[in-house]
């Protein structure tokens, strides 16, 4: 694989993986400085790579796969970087019938965490990612991930209330699944226990909740006089639902501290160099999704012989009873 001008590295979905891929082109780059690099995802996830200076073409996966492998195959690709592999990702690779490289998944020894609590050496999904490229003599920089982030995505911190302007933390409260996502009534007892200014970070789809959390801490503040004598200083701005991707990694790079989910802000935060406080439910860290090459802690229930009964989470508790956030301990607060 000594000529290789042009490659292809895909990974179609989601947030968080396709931040946990950066590794790889700027590996890639190194070795091959003049080479052409293009990166296929989708739409949505796409602004994470637009600014990165290792990709040189970022093409969005049609909903028609059949023309999309036709567009690829106009580009005439020395070299594939399959970092998805699944069944989407195999069939662009093989039309494309040129060279590739092929991540390994480790699916059967997280089956087996999962399902029967075993552990066999689950590596980080970064470094099987970079793994990925053995085959050409590439080793891992030990640099972490990278995000690129432009002027046109700033997040101006003087708008926002002055008592954020001399510090913040960030509470993000997405996740695709429901058993990986803090329930509000936990979300309002770390807000208190944090006790500082928060700004609260999601989608659309989380606005309901962040709306329950605001209003909750805005009736505290309706009696300010008590709320200093207790040494209550909590105060939310509510951000879900308000910002792009990248507008919500500038405000995640202008805290002190990010409290998340097991979800793909983590990484964000991760590839931002920001000291993270990572929230698991029905995942584990060591199925190897932990936040990569950055200062973090965990809050976990380790008192539950059902955990992790899953590797991706899941729409409700398989058991009924969710003790794995209901029952979560903040003994710890990370400030």
């Amino acid at each position: 694989m000594n000529k290789i001008l042009k490659i292809l590295i895909i990974r179609l979905s989601s947030l968080g993986d396709i931040v946990l891929t950066t590794p790889v082109p700027r590996l890639l780059r190194k070795k091959f400085p003049n080479s052409e690099i293009h990166f296929i995802t989708k739409l949505e996830y796409s602004e994470i790579y637009i600014n990165n200076n290792n990709i040189n073409k970022v093409i969005n996966l049609e909903p028609n796969l059949k023309k999309t492998i036709k567009v690829l195959k106009s580009e005439k690709y020395d070299l594939v970087v399959d970092l998805h592999n699944n069944i989407r990702s195999n069939i662009i690779k093989l039309s494309l019938a040129v060279k590739y490289l092929t991540y390994n998944k480790q699916s059967f020894e997280r089956w087996l965490f999962s399902n029967f609590k075993i552990r066999f050496g689950i590596k980080h999904v970064t470094q099987s990612y970079i793994e990925t490229l053995n085959n050409l003599n590439i080793k891992d920089d030990e640099k972490g991930l990278d995000l690129f982030l432009h002027e046109k995505d700033m997040y101006d911190i003087n708008n926002m209330p002055i008592e954020f302007r001399n510090g913040f933390y960030v509470l993000v409260l997405g996740g695709k699944y429901k058993t990986k996502r803090l329930p509000v009534k936990k979300s309002i007892e770390l807000c208190d226990k944090i006790n500082r200014p928060i700004v609260l970070i999601g989608g659309k789809n989380e606005y309901a909740d962040s709306l329950k959390i605001e209003n909750f801490f805005r009736k505290e503040k309706d009696d300010a006089a008590v709320m200093n004598k207790i040494n209550k200083r909590t105060t939310i701005l509510n951000l879900c639902g308000k910002l792009s991707i990248m507008e919500s990694a500038w405000v995640l790079k202008l805290s002190n501290v990010v409290y998340s989910n097991d979800t793909g802000f983590m990484h964000i935060a991760s590839a931002l160099q920001k000291k993270v406080v990572s929230i698991y439910g029905s995942t584990h860290p060591t199925l190897g999704f932990y936040p990569y090459r950055t200062n973090f802690y965990i809050y976990q229930n380790t008192n539950l012989s059902c955990r992790p009964c899953t590797k991706i989470g899941l729409n409700k508790c398989p058991v009924g009873h969710f003790k794995c956030m209901n029952e979560l301990k903040f003994d710890h607060i990370i400030l």
